[in-house]
């Protein structure tokens, strides 16, 4: 029968006594995987800043009118054309509206699926802004303030006043960063709104709307979604896009199908409106994970390289141990004890300064105005990657103790004694 209270003895002993050796082989450990925790957690933290920047921007379905060529064209529709081969030059978009017929009604109905945690109607307007003798051509988006700020992370993108300032003044607007800028206008100055027709309408600038993203925040502002219908001499029911936000996204796509064949609109889900951007973030991810187990395997092959010293520095002791009684297994289970004591304080030890580490990171500043809402590096706490950490260290010395135990398990005492 094993005694594992002497077992783990001879173990502790060995370690102790060889306090060079097991101080080196722990620090491996330790150095590897809290580099590993270090890394993963910053990486993923910036690829979920990044995905986060453009995706949380984006619906996970968006419905408007496509303005496309019509599928039937007038040689179509003529029999004598029908049996031969027709190329046609210079199509032209067929004649449609903008707006979404019954969008009221469309909303209503989205607002009780079960799997609609909203949905906002939006009023987008081509427009020129006009300061002094500055003219820009831009977007002007109406929307329902307060329900945007709630199904999108808007507010977090306003870095000058408030969505409330929005609501309350009919004649308000929150001016893109990239035009204020251009156009040198802050938070209180006026701004005058061309449309295409000609017609002029002063708003009053109650923020400034900021998104990170250049090519937006030089053409778009946001104002009421009724100040924009009164801008375009529109109805009230006039809307030319509808988002929407399900309570799973992962049924983005199959829904976004329905809708469309159910409306007769388009319907484009979050997958297919950021599929490059997607593979991007996929092929990102990628390098993160394969820098890390490469980190680890490196780790990995340390270890193996310090214990396996260890043993050969230890044959003596370990003809001494079988010549006083201890059998195979016992040196066996002596130095895979040994391992695991070096992996389990090595990883936790790792777990703490990769801990520390990121928390370093986590806290340095980090200031760009492309991103005003982002103060400090992002890092990711995600617990999976500390549990990877601590059972990769426990697998690895594991690994690393068994392959040299056995060895020692194997050792003929007698030869080591007479030296050969």
């Amino acid at each position: 029968m094993i005694n594992w209270s002497i077992i783990l003895g001879v173990a502790k002993t060995h370690l102790l006594t060889k306090m060079k050796s097991t101080v080196t082989a722990t620090l491996g450990v330790t150095f590897g995987i809290g580099a590993y925790i270090t890394l993963v957690s910053f990486m993923t933290g910036l690829n979920t800043m990044l995905d986060d920047l453009v995706l949380n921007q984006t619906p996970h379905i968006h419905l408007y009118n496509e303005i496309r060529p019509s599928d039937n064209q007038p040689i179509t529709l003529n029999d004598d054309f029908q049996n031969v081969f027709n190329v046609v030059h210079s199509i032209k978009p067929k004649l449609s509206q903008t707006k979404i017929h019954n969008a009221l009604p469309i909303l209503s109905y989205l607002k009780k699926q079960p799997n609609v945690d909203g949905a906002t109607p939006q009023l987008r307007a081509q427009i020129f802004y006009l300061s002094g003798s500055m003219e820009l051509g831009g977007n002007l988006v109406g929307v329902d303030i307060m329900e945007e700020v709630r199904l999108s992370n808007l507010q977090d993108n306003i870095v000058e006043g408030s969505p409330e300032d929005l609501k309350n003044n009919a004649n308000g607007i929150l001016l893109g960063a990239g035009l204020a800028e251009k156009m040198s206008l802050s938070t209180g100055d006026r701004v005058q709104i061309s449309t295409v027709s000609g017609t002029v309408f002063p708003l009053k600038i109650v923020g400034i709307y900021q998104s990170g993203i250049a090519e937006v925040d030089n053409v778009q502002s946001f104002a009421n979604l009724k100040t924009v219908q009164r801008i375009l001499g529109e109805a009230e029911n006039y809307v030319t896009d509808i988002n929407i936000k399900l309570v799973d996204i992962t049924k983005a796509q199959s829904m976004a199908n329905l809708l469309q064949n159910q409306f007769d609109v388009k319907a484009m889900g979050i997958n297919e409106a950021n599929a490059q951007f997607e593979t991007g973030s996929n092929i990102r991810n990628l390098i993160t994970y394969a820098v890390s187990i490469t980190l680890l395997i490196v780790a990995g092959f340390g270890i193996y390289n310090i214990l396996n010293m260890l043993i050969y520095e230890k044959m003596k002791d370990i003809a001494i141990l079988k010549a006083t009684g201890f059998s195979g297994t016992d040196v066996q289970l002596i130095f895979m004890g040994q391992a695991m004591i070096i992996g389990i304080v090595g990883g936790v030890l790792g777990l703490l300064i990769g801990f520390s580490l990121s928390k370093i990171i986590d806290q340095t500043p980090f200031e760009t105005d492309a991103l005003p809402t982002i103060t400090t590096y992002p890092v990711n706490y995600d617990p999976a990657y500390y549990i990877i950490g601590i059972v990769f260290a426990l697998l690895s010395t594991f690994i690393a103790g068994y392959l040299p135990s056995l060895r020692a398990k194997n050792i003929d005492p007698v030869k080591i004694i007479r030296g050969t």
